[in-house]
């Protein structure tokens, strides 16, 4: 049973989500770098300064290059890297787990028709690759090499024919998804990644794919509703990629409804204060947030960024740009350009910026060339 709450502007959303998330930290305010509340979902690793740099946008002393002991990065949600607390992985292994044999066809895109057409169920395959792997990886080991190993042990309807390799080898997602399962973890700063095993990584969780009971700190439903809410099933079934049916199922009880431009959305019933009080909160300060920082996953596009061409500048097909954001409202792109020991930086503000906004970018420029190593151009 859920109760009303009253209804969100977007910008009370916005806000409750730069809090949420906490990209309103103040620079270098934690010496544990696994302090950020986003680790609970995982924080992607994708692009130049990756999950680091997210990190130091919520207050975590943190330096590009330097991944400290206590993050372990694996291959997760939408087969994307991602880093999370090392401690906690086994958790986060189990929370991964497919859902339903539908889930797991979802999950693995075109690798599941040929294995339903052998009668293979898709939980079942991630097993079998899970159990494989971690025989194959012994030791650190480049992608390539586990992709060879896998492609002479695993039988056909696991395989495909790569044009752009000239190889047969894995289905992508298959590999991928199958690693954690395995208990492997990607060695940072590697490309091509390299693979080793999880020190310590309990046998009986090898190639385990039962589906996870709902609940606990790692539950995606739960921590996408918290940093990327209020939502819908609809939305979360779009960011994890998951079939919305299951995500239904799996829905908390803990909600409360609002109402957001005309749209009933769920928020969990701890977050309905922050979100009604989201107005009375300071203005958030500027960020440079990367191309695939959380804040930009959240599948409500239009609720980000209401103009069409906007959207289509900020979430190209290829070559995805930095979004420059103000009090919880993206205000231009950003482009790095580095240019031997400094960092020069290329924006698009969408609408004239005043004097504060400008300083406050030139800041945060500073503060990433620093986060790089480097000085500002």
């Amino acid at each position: 049973m859920t109760s009303t709450a009253p209804g969100a502007t977007r910008a009370a959303v916005l806000r409750y989500r730069v809090h949420a998330q906490q990209l309103d930290a103040a620079p270098a305010t934690s010496a544990d770098p696994a302090a950020p509340t986003v680790l609970d979902a995982g924080v992607q690793d994708t692009g130049p300064d990756g999950a680091l740099w997210a990190l130091a946008l919520r207050g975590a002393d943190v330096r590009a290059g330097e991944p400290p002991e206590a993050l372990v990065l694996a291959w997760t949600l939408r087969g994307a890297p991602h880093a999370y607390r090392r401690d906690e992985l086994a958790a986060v292994e189990a929370a991964a787990r497919p859902w339903s044999a539908r889930d797991a066809a979802q999950r693995l895109f075109d690798a599941a028709r040929p294995l339903r057409a052998a009668g293979i169920d898709p939980r079942d395959a991630l097993a079998t690759a899970a159990r494989t792997m971690r025989d194959v990886v012994t030791a650190p080991m480049p992608k390539g090499a586990v992709s060879t190993a896998l492609t002479s042990r695993l039988p056909e309807p696991y395989l495909r024919w790569c044009r752009t390799c000239g190889a047969t080898h894995v289905y992508e997602q298959t590999f991928r998804l199958a690693a954690l399962h395995g208990g492997l973890e990607l060695v940072p700063g590697t490309s091509p990644p390299v693979l080793r095993r999880v020190t310590g990584w309990p046998p009986d969780a090898v190639g385990r794919t039962d589906a996870p009971g709902p609940g606990g700190r790692h539950d995606l439903v739960r921590t996408a509703l918290h940093l990327l809410g209020p939502s819908t099933p609809r939305l979360v079934a779009a960011y994890l990629d998951a079939p919305v049916a299951d995500v239904t199922a799996r829905w908390p009880h803990d909600v409360h409804e609002v109402d957001v431009a005309g749209e009933p959305r769920s928020v969990l019933t701890a977050d309905a204060d922050a979100l009604a009080t989201a107005h009375d909160v300071p203005p958030a300060p500027v960020r440079l947030l990367g191309p695939y920082d959380l804040f930009l996953q959240a599948r409500d596009r239009e609720l980000l960024v209401p103009d069409a061409a906007r959207r289509a500048a900020l979430w190209p097909a290829l070559g995805r740009p930095g979004a420059v954001l103000r009090d919880g409202d993206v205000v231009g792109t950003w482009r790095p350009r580095a240019r031997g020991a400094r960092l020069a930086l290329e924006v698009d503000p969408w609408t004239p910026w005043d004097a504060a906004t400008r300083r406050a970018v030139a800041t945060e420029h500073e503060r990433l060339a620093e986060f790089r190593g480097k000085q500002p151009a």
